[in-house]
């Protein structure tokens, strides 16, 4: 595999993460950030377009809080 190629696989790979992130972003400002932060629940809405785009970022630890945070709700 030449130099090229690894680098149009990385970037391949880095346009997935980033879409997946934007996706993510996109649900969670919405949905789940008052889940995951109470505090925000109330924020006026230009605050969740200033936390998009390190939502796009951190997806991954975004995502594992969230779900941390609804299995914490779930009766047991």
């Amino acid at each position: 595999m030449s130099f090229p190629d690894l680098v149009n696989a990385a970037l391949g790979l880095l346009g997935v993460y980033v879409l997946i992130g934007v996706v993510f972003a996109a649900v969670f400002l919405v949905v789940g950030i008052g889940a995951v932060d109470p505090v925000v629940r109330d924020s006026p809405k230009r605050t969740r377009v200033l936390l998009a785009p390190g939502c796009v970022a951190l997806w991954p630890v975004l995502a594992i809080k969230w779900l941390g945070v609804k299995k914490q709700k779930e009766p047991v």
